[in-house]
């Protein structure tokens, strides 16, 4: 069964922080403890950790979005074993049904 990997929060005040950076890549595998991202809040930069072991099977919210609401799902993994296409293709779907990313800022269309 596909893991949903979740925006955290990093304090108990924060909503929504940035998905600055990557530090693992589609394919990669991961153990617990393994860092795998880098948040950015208003206050400071803080690593997240894996907490299972497995493959990250399709990353969602790419680096360097801003405004990720705690609790959307960032990415998936794959546990140990399972196929990971097919973790990605129901973590895609389980993504659809979550709030939508942040969109950017459209232009007005004339009348």
């Amino acid at each position: 069964m596909p893991i949903n990997i979740l925006m955290p929060a990093l304090s108990p005040t924060m909503e929504k922080g940035n998905l600055a950076k990557w530090l693992k890549k589609e394919g990669d595998k991961v153990k617990s403890g393994d860092v795998i991202a880098e948040i950015e809040t208003d206050k400071a930069t803080m690593e997240v950790e894996a907490v299972d072991e497995g493959t990250i099977a399709k990353i969602l919210v790419p680096e360097g979005t801003q405004d990720v609401p705690v609790n959307d799902v960032i990415a998936v993994m794959a546990g140990d074993g399972e196929d990971v296409k097919a973790a990605a293709s129901a973590g895609a779907g389980a993504a659809a049904g979550a709030a939508p990313a942040p969109k950017p800022a459209e232009a007005p269309k004339p009348a």
